[in-house]
């Protein structure tokens, strides 16, 4: 027998124009659709089902429920083809659903490495989530979101479309969010707001502390001067050293189109650079 060769289980059905790659096992009942790719060692678990231009890299695995690629849910969808990419090695819990791309948004949802997608979760139309992150049990991405690396997100939150949630960012259980979460920060609340740097996410990166005191300087100047979004944004590179995460957060600030997330101190009186643009 070929050890390299996919392992299907006799109650699945796989159309036989999918392509397996080697040592992929395919588990009871699961589904798996003419046009779908599944890299090498990827477990496809009980019940799954893989369908449309559906993607998938090496070393992943489905559980028991995980709904990945069917159509968009999106009543401007018409059918056309459209995409999902799944990069490796990630873990893709009890009845996750994904949807694939629509013509509105490139026509391509895309996940990226090392990801654990936690029961439940949901993943709409068009986003892009990079690597090494974690999404809670039920937690909800609408259509068009990004979220950059190693970001977490927790459970029963619920994400807005166009949101983009930045780099070792942290979203708290049962968050509303409607406006960008900034990089390195710590939101929290209905809707969210930001509390501090990610002081917890910044020692699991092996962020040294020099950066993030640079970083917390960043987040006084941001939300606590009283400066607009632009300002802010010109004081960062003019009065912080250049060092990567600053830059990142500046880059991210001016690509903002919803806005970011205001700081928790906005509720008791004290003005933001996230008041005004």
């Amino acid at each position: 027998m070929d050890s390299d060769a996919a392992v299907i289980h006799p109650s699945a059905i796989v159309h036989p124009g999918a392509q397996l790659g080697r040592g992929v096992t395919v588990g009871p009942y699961a589904v798996i659709g003419e046009h779908v790719t599944i890299g090498d060692r990827t477990a496809i678990g009980t019940h799954c089902v893989i369908d449309g231009y559906t993607a998938i890299g090496e070393s992943c695995q489905f559980f028991t429920g995980a709904v990945i690629g069917s159509i968009p849910q999106d009543l401007k969808y018409q059918g056309e083809p459209s995409h999902l990419v799944i990069g490796d090695r990630n873990r893709i819990r009890e009845y996750v659903t994904i949807n694939p791309g629509t013509a509105g948004g490139g026509s391509q949802t895309v996940i990226g490495d090392d990801n654990l997608l936690m029961a439940y979760a949901h993943i709409a139309h068009d986003c892009l989530i990079g690597n090494n992150i974690i999404i809670a049990n039920n937690g909800t991405l609408a259509g068009h979101i990004t979220v950059e690396d190693r970001a977490v997100i927790g459970g029963l939150s619920a994400i807005h479309q166009f949101v983009r949630v930045g780099e070792l960012a942290i979203v708290g259980g049962c968050s509303k969010v409607v406006q960008d979460i900034p990089p390195y920060s710590t939101c929290d609340g209905h809707p969210a707001k930001v509390y501090g740097v990610n002081h917890e996410g910044l020692r699991r990166a092996n962020v040294s502390t020099e950066v993030e005191n640079h970083l917390k300087a960043a987040f006084k100047i941001l939300f606590h001067s009283g400066l607009t979004v632009s300002h802010a944004a010109h004081q960062l590179e003019r009065n912080l050293p250049p060092v990567r995460e600053v830059q990142h957060l500046v880059e991210f600030i001016r690509a903002s189109k919803r806005g970011l997330c205001a700081s928790v101190t906005r509720a008791r009186g004290v003005r933001s650079a996230v008041s005004q643009a």
